[in-house]
């Protein structure tokens, strides 16, 4: 640290501060603009981007489709976060937080809204009765797993994501504390995955669908440009899972899913027919 910061008083709005996503970044929530959300013919529409919380919902119902369940086709909408989609009074009218992925569910007589990307994989394994064990002690595990990645993955993406790739300027103090942070979690998945072939045991579950977004990609090298820089070889365990898991057709459909950045073949803007995919 080059420089010292006393905070005032009272703090103030500088909405010239925030780096690279400070155009959409601001103290308060509600919409911005008056804009209806558009709607297609499958039972669920989804309104999301392909960031790692997006990247779970269309995981999710792609395996539920390879499982079956005709009941889950969805249509992907493309939400421009970067443009402040996110903002507009149909999106708040989905998830009042403004934030990727929102889904509504029509399958019903009343449409049902979903936000928080483990509020919609809980939903849809309950719904479906897909990926979640059924057993109380096997049940628990999935759910302790699924609300770890809730609670740590903003560790690894507001905090060391951000310092490390997205802020204006280096700053030692915050990369160093979230770099730690960010390697101890996945000493955590390290050791889980030493004695189980799935996060939560030896059943693929939503725990997975929620974690490896996030950890299996960072391990991969397709997350931040930092795998070097953490040393990811440090952890065999994990890469393993991660390609195992990456290697799932229905995985591989899911991450390419309102995508529109990376090779052009992995792009997919919208989904509304899984012929899209083909």
């Amino acid at each position: 640290m080059t420089t010292s910061y006393t905070p005032p008083k009272v703090w103030t709005w500088d909405s010239s501060n925030g780096g690279e996503f400070a155009s959409i970044n601001r103290p308060i929530a509600g919409p911005t603009h008056d804009k209806a959300l558009p709607t297609g013919e499958h039972p669920f529409q989804l309104y999301s981007l392909a960031t790692p919380n997006g990247v779970k919902v269309t995981v999710m119902l792609e395996e539920l489709l390879a499982l079956g369940h005709s009941g889950a086709e969805y249509d992907a909408w493309l939400i421009r976060i970067n443009e402040g989609d996110q903002f507009s009074s149909g999106f708040v009218d989905v998830n009042p937080n403004s934030k990727i992925p929102a889904l509504l569910d029509r399958s019903a007589d009343e449409p049902v809204r979903v936000f928080e990307s483990g509020s919609i994989l809980l939903y849809l394994a309950e719904k479906f009765g897909e990926l979640l064990p059924k057993e109380p002690a096997a049940k628990a595990e999935v759910m302790n797993w699924l609300f770890w990645q809730m609670g740590s993955a903003p560790y690894l993406g507001g905090g060391f994501g951000h310092f490390y790739a997205y802020a204006p300027e280096k700053f030692e103090y915050p990369i160093n504390r979230f770099t730690m942070e960010t390697k101890r979690q996945l000493d955590v998945l390290e050791r889980q995955l030493a004695d189980h072939a799935y996060i939560a045991g030896d059943e693929y579950s939503i725990a997975d669908i929620a974690i490896w977004p996030w950890y299996g990609v960072l391990v991969q090298g397709k997350l931040y440009g930092a795998a070097e820089f953490l040393s990811v070889s440090d952890y065999p365990n994990v890469i393993a899972w991660a390609e195992r898991i990456a290697q799932r057709p229905a995985v591989q459909r899911g991450r390419r899913v309102n995508r529109v950045w990376g090779d052009e073949s992995e792009q997919l803007a919208e989904r509304h027919s899984a012929n899209d995919l083909d």
